[in-house]
């Protein structure tokens, strides 16, 4: 399984000093569970909700000189915090970041637009093309990180642009998706910079035909994947394989360990059990990885993105893919 760097820990003084520059912006010891979809894990040592530019260039101003890591948050549908959390600044956009404006066939959706909004919002304009995301529970800005996709398609198809803000160096531009290097479930977007909008290109369509192909999605999903708390597909496909089909044949479906199990439903999902552990998914994650690696030789790549694990192969593993559940 693939094991970049963890993000490093910040040092108690650089915490309290950027507190303290930060003020009212931040709280400390945030909790980040009820903000992934896994609903464990630990807390962030500081976390700051932006309402503005203005906020997101205090932040950059009081990150510059330090080297306090940093966790962009989404809807945290593809986001799993180790249970001993995040030592450093987490930021979410919240309030005021939604705006979907619809153009013609463009369609401007801002960061913390839910997918599923924005598929349902185009639809009923009468375009196609983002249908693919109303199963998806992401964000806009978390799929535009991490290149989401499902049922034939991502968001490298119809992306024409974003807009970016640098949180070390404040730089606020628009960005071609051409200049992102989209690719399977990547782009080049860094920690250290959060999506403000994305700007989609759409085809003119039917109204009935593109709400249709929403219903057809929904109920696939219904019928094929699990409910409850889990992040969707963990691993992503191998070249002309699919995950879930190399973990089921490895003999984990259904593994589990602690309060993590291998759903029983969909072998490429695991589930977490209520008030469970964040490092008991990570350490199931890894356990999978291995068997699928020793019948197939096969190393699986997460898709899930993980912060506060260290780096080894075989237990918990930091993964390099950022952002929102893809499919």
């Amino acid at each position: 399984m693939t094991t970049p760097a963890p993000l490093p820990a910040a040092g108690g003084d650089e915490l309290t000093a950027l507190a303290e520059s930060l003020g009212d912006l931040v709280t400390r010891d945030e909790p980040l569970a009820e903000r992934t979809t896994y609903r464990v894990g630990g807390s962030a040592a500081l976390f700051a909700r932006p309402r503005s530019v203005g906020d997101l260039t205090r932040i950059a101003e009081a990150l510059r000189a330090t080297a306090v890591p940093v966790l962009v948050v989404g809807r945290g549908s593809n986001l799993l915090v180790a249970d001993s959390g995040f030592g450093g600044l987490a930021v979410a956009l919240e309030d005021g970041w939604d705006e979907i404006v619809i153009d013609g066939t463009r369609v401007r959706a801002g960061a913390s637009a839910a997918l599923p909004v924005v598929a349902r919002r185009s639809a009923a304009a009468g375009l196609t093309g983002f249908e693919w995301a109303v199963g998806v529970p992401g964000s806009v800005g978390g799929a535009v990180r991490m290149n989401a996709g499902g049922h034939g398609s991502d968001m490298a198809a119809s992306l024409v642009e974003v807009r970016l803000f640098n949180l070390r160096s404040g730089e606020d531009r628009g960005v071609p998706a051409a200049d992102l290097t989209l690719s399977y479930r990547h782009s080049s977007v860094s920690d250290d910079e959060v999506v403000l909008s994305a700007d989609l290109l759409l085809a003119a369509g039917e109204r009935g035909t593109a709400e249709g192909a929403i219903a057809d999605i929904v109920a696939w999903r219904r019928a094929n994947q699990p409910g409850g708390a889990n992040a969707g597909s963990v691993f992503t496909n191998p070249p002309g394989e699919a995950a879930g089909r190399l973990i089921d044949a490895s003999g984990a479906r259904g593994l589990r360990l602690g309060t993590a199990e291998v759903s029983p439903r969909h072998a490429n999902f695991i589930q977490a059990d209520p008030g469970g552990s964040a490092d008991d998914v990570a350490e199931l994650m890894g356990a999978v990885a291995h068997r699928v690696h020793d019948a197939f030789g096969v190393r699986l790549v997460a898709e899930t993105r993980l912060v506060g694990f260290p780096g080894t192969l075989g237990g918990p593993v930091v993964t390099s893919p950022a952002g929102e559940e893809g499919s």
